[in-house]
């Protein structure tokens, strides 16, 4: 299986690292190493981690407080986030799309940055 990253979550690891390698010199290729580890045991077992949603597993990290937000297509992985777990809970909800008609995966996602969705609610007068 191939295992590819969307954008914005290439661009959360990046931003990761740059963090962790500022804090502490090395510490940035240390998370990268567990990351390393993460993926190729994501790709040995894909649905051995924990199930989000139908079709969107967590794996996550041993060292770090991070997880792998990840979805199984037909032929490859897809890491939708390099997510924290101790901010934001769910906020890369909004990378996922409705499931199209006719469409055979569980799960769809975009590759454009997310925005915020959410709905205000209306009081009743």
């Amino acid at each position: 299986m191939t295992i590819r990253f969307l954008a914005v979550a290439r661009q959360e690891l990046d931003d990761t690292v740059a963090w962790y390698e500022r804090r502490s010199q090395g510490l940035g290729y240390e998370f990268l190493d567990e990351l390393d580890r993460v993926v190729r045991r994501i790709n040995t077992y894909p649905e051995s981690n924990a199930e989000l949603t139908r079709g969107l597993r967590r794996a996550l990290l041993g060292r770090f407080p991070y997880g792998l937000i990840y979805g199984i297509d037909a032929d490859s992985i897809i890491i939708i986030a390099v997510a924290h777990l101790h901010r934001r809970p769910r906020y890369w909800i909004d990378r996922l799309t409705a499931e199209d008609e006719g469409q055979n995966s569980e799960f769809r996602v975009s590759d454009r940055p997310a925005g915020r969705t959410r709905r205000r609610l209306r009081r009743k007068p």
